[in-house]
């Protein structure tokens, strides 16, 4: 079938179920980093609550940068073209935590582990998101996105 100028074809669907996934993970991260926050604030020690926190925000930058630098290299590559990422890219985000958190570690400011808690927001939002689509799957008998 030739592809029109109205018709985007299937990259299209691709494209936004992948940005919705992209946006629930998001959302899910920022839901569990607050949650966690908030329920340290009156239990736990300040230095234990600011490192989740910076666990938490960096997580969440950590993705971002992920989910926009990938990006930008596939629509590159599909496009056509070289694209200008290059591993260095992807190395120099993880020795930006690297620095961040043994700095706040350094001056005393936020517990290793409790910052190592909130950098683990990723896999409390894909635990969230495989229950999701379990659930569509299963109960609903369908699988949607």
């Amino acid at each position: 079938m030739k592809q029109s100028p109205d018709n985007a074809g299937a990259g299209v669907l691709t494209e936004m179920r992948n940005k919705t996934i992209d946006t629930r993970i998001f959302r899910t991260m920022a839901i569990a980093v607050s949650v966690a926050v908030i329920a340290s604030v009156p239990f736990a020690h300040w230095r234990i609550t600011t490192g989740l926190l910076l666990g938490g925000l960096l997580s969440l930058v950590n993705h971002y940068w992920l989910i926009s630098s990938t990006t930008a290299a596939f629509n590159v590559v599909a496009y056509g073209g070289k694209p200008r990422l290059s591993l260095a890219h992807y190395i120099l985000r993880y020795f930006f935590v690297a620095i961040v958190v043994v700095a706040a570690y350094k001056f005393n400011l936020v517990s290793l582990v409790a910052t190592i808690a909130g950098l683990c927001s990723f896999v409390v939002a894909l635990f969230a998101e495989a229950f999701r689509e379990f659930y569509f799957a299963i109960i609903h008998r369908e699988e949607i996105s």
